[in-house]
Parts: C-alpha cells; sequence; structure tokens
C-alpha cells in the first residue's frame, strides 16, 4: 500500500460533451466523477475495482448524495478529493469534494455507500473474503485526500 502523503487528489479537466444548455456540467456527470475519483483511488492505494472483480467481488452503490454549491464551466480543472468516512468490513462510505483546481473554491460535495458482494449477490465480509482489500479500506479510514489530510 502507498502512504497518504503518495495518494493525489484526481484531477478532471471538463469536457464539452459534459455540459448542459445553460453551458455548465449537468448535474448527472458529478456521480461520474466520483465514481472516476474512487477509482483513482483505490489504484493508487494498490488494488482497483479490476482486481476486486478478478477476485470475485462487486461493490455495488447503495446509496448517492450530491450537494451542488457552485457551478462548473466548459474546461474548467478540478480537483476530487476523497475520504473512507466509515467502513464495517461489509459497508463502506466515501465522502467527495469537488474544488476549482485555479481558485480552490467548493463546488460540490458528495457521498457514495456501498457493500460488498460475491457473483451470486450474497454479501461478503471482506475481513474474511479478502484481507488484502479490507486492509486497504481500513487504512483509508485513517486518512484521505480532503483537505490536504
Amino acid at each position: 500500500m502507498k502512504k497518504r502523503e503518495e495518494i493525489k487528489p484526481y484531477i478532471r479537466k471538463v469536457q464539452y460533451y459534459e455540459t448542459d444548455q445553460m453551458g455548465f456540467v449537468h448535474h448527472s456527470n458529478y456521480i461520474r466523477w466520483f465514481e472516476e475519483a474512487r477509482c483513482d483511488f483505490m489504484e493508487q492505494m494498490g488494488m482497483g475495482y479490476g482486481e476486486m472483480e478478478k477476485a470475485g467481488i462487486i461493490c455495488p452503490v447503495l446509496s448517492v448524495q450530491c450537494e451542488y454549491r457552485l457551478s462548473v464551466y466548459f474546461q474548467d480543472t478540478v480537483e476530487i478529493r476523497l475520504a473512507v468516512r466509515s467502513y464495517n468490513g461489509v459497508k463502506l462510505t466515501i465522502s467527495y469534494t469537488i474544488t476549482d483546481q485555479a481558485t480552490g473554491k467548493v463546488h460540490t460535495r458528495g457521498e457514495t455507500s456501498h457493500c460488498f458482494l460475491d457473483r451470486n449477490g450474497k454479501i461478503l465480509s471482506l475481513k474474511k473474503a479478502s484481507p488484502g482489500f479490507h486492509q486497504m479500506f481500513a487504512e483509508g479510514l485513517s486518512w484521505n485526500t480532503q483537505d490536504g489530510q
């Protein structure tokens, strides 16, 4: 696993197709960005979604919450920082903060919650089913990429 200081926020430049008729990023894209940042975070931690799925573990989203504070526009560059807010081996909650890379202003905050299942849809405890993934998420509880932590 990487050290806390080696984990970087996810950087995203807004593409034209992500904007709506009013000229700013359509609300649905923020949820996609949360997923991109989550995948990037796991890769940086050393064990990505691809490896998880090869191990027969799936991680569906149980809920999504998103608070839009300031609009993001075409060609803006944002940083997405995340934190593992809770993890008990069966459920995982991650929070996200999207800021403008140039100004540091917070544009969006959100949260996703997940569980872990086997390929048959049976709930898994990662502590038992995959100690490596369990250790990664448990370690993630102690630090995050939000607020410079």
